[in-house]
C-alpha cells in the first residue's frame, strides 16, 4: 500500500520555464516556485521565502511552457520525488522536487493591479 504524498504550493515562477522533450519523447517542463511566509517576530514582521523545483509531464508541461513566465502565480498540485545524482567529486548528492499533477496560474495583472496588491499586503501586514 503507498503511503500519503500531496502537496499543494502556492507561489510565483522565479524564472521562465524550461521545455524540453524527456524519455520515450514525452516533454517535460521544469521551473522554480517561491513561496512567501510572512510572520510576526520579536523584530517586526518577518518574510521566510521557500523555493521548489517543479516538474511537469505531458500535455501539463506544454500548458506550463505556454503560460508560465517569471513573476506569474501559481498553484501546484503533485508529489514530492527525491532524485540521486553525484557531484563532479563523486560526492552523492540529493535534491526534491515537486512533481506537478494540476497546475492553476493566476491571472496577468497590469503594473498598476500589482502594486494595489502589494499596497493591500503592506497593509493587512501592518507595514
Amino acid at each position: 500500500m503507498n503511503n500519503l504524498n500531496s502537496v499543494l504550493l502556492e507561489g510565483e515562477l522565479i524564472k521562465n520555464p524550461d521545455y524540453q522533450t524527456g524519455g520515450k519523447n514525452s516533454p517535460v517542463c521544469r521551473f522554480t516556485l517561491a513561496s512567501n511566509r510572512f510572520f510576526k517576530s520579536d523584530t517586526g514582521i518577518e518574510k521566510e521565502t521557500c523555493c521548489l523545483d517543479i516538474e511537469a509531464r505531458g500535455k501539463l508541461a506544454a500548458q506550463c511552457y505556454q503560460y508560465g513566465r517569471q513573476g506569474r502565480g501559481a498553484r501546484v498540485v503533485g508529489r514530492l520525488k527525491q532524485e540521486h545524482s553525484r557531484t563532479a567529486e563523486g560526492n552523492p548528492l540529493a535534491r526534491i522536487v515537486l512533481v506537478a499533477e494540476h497546475i492553476e496560474f493566476r491571472p496577468l495583472m497590469t503594473p498598476e493591479q500589482k502594486q494595489l496588491f502589494r499596497d493591500r499586503e503592506d497593509h493587512d501586514m501592518g507595514r
